[in-house]
């Protein structure tokens, strides 16, 4: 094992932690103020559940043993069996714990992504348990498929350097799916559903940039030059996507908007993480200036068109953003920058790995579309999912956490 490596993938293992609560300020920001507790409040709950689901079971489900290509066992549950001081079967240079406590960072945001689609109207009690079956059915799943060994789509030659697949496409496509099933709000065609709190989205949005680096650095698993390669693939994708919002809000409305470049960085960071460690550099300004008009379009026509009540974007960001990824790492990947992908990309003039890319994001489409469906069919067994219009009309501050970001200072002291 190596000291650099292990004090390196800490790091990286704490800036991914501290993403979700980023993600928990940028989504609590752009929500209405009768909701900004509850909002930050769904992130919050699945930081401590992932944790607890992960050491129980999640990890040896994701990664211990093989089961059909599509999920593991229960060999180190609770992590028995695994010492301190043990090295990996996926990292050689860092101890066992190390990757252990990096891969669970991933399970613990994905879900949280998805809450951004549910916002003002989903009951804080059948989203626990959402979330709960979800991990099981379709993360745990995705993580083996993808990363763990012998996973189908491993095995096929689909590569997903950070989480283009197993992160943004499945939370993504679930998070469409449980909008169109929870409903659109009361009043949605008829209100203006404005940003309540901009500071809070940029904050959320910065500290999402910045733990982003150790999300795809980290992803290396070694303090190496693909390390230092994907964190510049990262920069280099954000960056483009910014400016490239920047620009669509000065031709649509006339000036830029700060939560128009808070967002498009977000969607230049899940546009690269799939082929962070695959593609060239030059490769990610492209990557990145061209997510922001495909998410743009695909976030107008949903709301513009189809009136699906996606209502923070999850699906339009994170799912078409991380299709876009997906697809582009089959276009511009090259295996010498990584020999895990076995063909060079589409421009390279090599086509295999631009089909099993597709492979991938319809396997995991697929995945999220059905275990979405048997996860709200398993809540509805147990609570209802949406409260009632007098719940939604005060707010789920009140309603459901019995809290408010912003009270009145009347009787405060008395």
């Amino acid at each position: 094992m190596n000291a650099g490596d292990t004090g390196f993938m800490l790091i990286c293992t704490a800036l991914v932690f501290f993403m979700t609560p980023g993600l928990a300020f940028f989504y609590g920001g752009l929500v209405r103020r009768k909701n900004v507790v509850n909002t930050m409040m769904a992130c919050t709950f699945i930081m401590g559940l992932s944790v607890v689901m992960w050491i129980l079971f999640g990890y040896s489900l994701s990664f211990g043993g093989n089961h059909g290509g599509i999920i593991g066992d229960f060999r180190w549950f609770c992590l028995n069996g695994i010492g301190m001081d043990d090295a990996g079967p996926y990292a050689a240079t860092i101890p066992h714990f190390v990757y252990i406590a990096f891969q669970m960072m991933f399970a613990m945001i994905t879900p949280a992504l998805i809450t951004g689609s549910l916002v003002g109207r989903v009951k804080f009690k059948a989203l626990f348990f959402f979330v709960l079956f979800w991990s099981i059915l379709v993360y745990y799943p995705m993580a083996h498929m993808v990363w763990g060994e012998g996973g189908f789509l491993a095995e096929i030659g689909s590569v997903d350097f950070a989480g283009g697949n197993v992160v943004h496409i499945s939370s993504g496509v679930s998070a469409l799916v449980f909008a169109i099933i929870l409903g659109r709000r009361k009043g949605y065609e008829n209100t203006a559903y404005r940003v309540h709190n901009i500071p809070f989205v940029a904050l959320g949005a910065f500290l999402l940039w910045f733990g982003w680096f150790g999300f795809n650095a980290g992803s290396a698993l070694a303090a190496n030059g693909l390390a230092a390669h994907a964190f510049l693939t990262t920069a280099v994708s954000s960056a483009s996507a910014m400016l490239t919002w920047m620009l669509i809000d000065v031709i649509k409305d006339g000036k830029p908007t700060l939560v128009g470049a808070s967002t498009g960085l977000v969607i230049g960071l899940v546009a690269i993480t799939p082929g962070a460690g695959f593609v060239p550099i030059w490769s990610s300004f492209l990557i990145g200036g061209l997510v922001s008009p495909i998410c743009c379009f695909t976030i107008s026509t949903i709301k513009g068109k189809l009136k699906i009540d996606d209502a923070l974007d999850a699906f339009g960001c994170h799912g078409i953003g991380g299709i876009w990824g997906g697809i582009a790492t089959g276009i511009f990947a090259k295996s010498s920058i990584n020999p895990v992908a076995r063909w060079d990309g589409l421009i390279f003039g090599e086509y295999w790995l631009f089909v099993a890319q597709i492979v991938g994001i319809v396997v995991t489409a697929a995945v999220a579309i059905v275990g979405t469906l048997i996860c709200l069919w398993l809540v509805k067994r147990i609570t209802p999912i949406r409260v009632s219009d007098k719940e939604e009309r005060i707010g789920l501050d009140i309603s459901e956490q019995g809290e408010s970001a912003y009270p009145t200072f009347n009787g405060l002291d008395s």
